[in-house]
């Protein structure tokens, strides 16, 4: 059952009771019909589909391009630390040196940590960076991409600082 919506007055001209009272029934039956609803559905369901594998393949890029701002972002900790130890972290410390001192004790007092506000993030697939100290002045740091191994192509290629021998061999 539908209120009427206007208040009429028995005083107004019978012509304009019987116009509002029509606009009273038509307001009681507003609204959508189901075939409406089902073609609203489905034109959503079509840009969806059209749309949709377009935003996944952006958001790939994105972490590829999240993953060489963290490297670098990473090497610059790294550096920073070097230049107050005097060295980069070893293999066996990783990259863990730059929130917890040396064992050292002589390198402890000069190591000025730590040298990130956080932990040491994981890349944008959740994989641990490889860190490798290449010589006394130069590192790697680098993702392995989003199938998490070495090489690839595409969305699964390493990212990152690479290794020379990895760098020489790109194109």
């Amino acid at each position: 059952m539908c209120a009427p919506v206007f208040i009429i007055s028995q005083r107004e001209p019978a012509a304009t009771r019987a116009k509002y009272a029509g606009q009273a029934r038509r307001a009681c039956h507003a609204g959508f019909t189901l075939l409406e609803m089902l073609v609203v559905l489905v034109i959503m369901g079509l840009l969806a589909g059209l749309v949709g594998p377009q935003l996944l393949a952006r958001v790939d890029t994105s972490k590829v391009s999240a993953a060489n701002t963290q490297a670098r972002m990473l090497k610059t900790s790294l550096e920073t630390m070097r230049l107050d130890v005097g060295r980069f972290p070893t293999k066996e410390e990783g990259l863990d040196l730059l929130n917890k001192p040396p064992r050292d004790e002589r390198l402890a007092r000069r190591w000025h940590g730590p040298y990130l506000a956080e932990e040491v993030p994981l890349d944008p697939w959740g994989n641990a960076y490889v860190y490798v100290q290449e010589s006394d002045s130069a590192i790697a740091l680098y993702s392995l991409g989003a199938d998490g191994e070495p090489g690839g192509e595409g969305n699964n290629a390493d990212v990152g600082i690479l290794p020379r021998a990895q760098q020489q061999a790109k194109p």
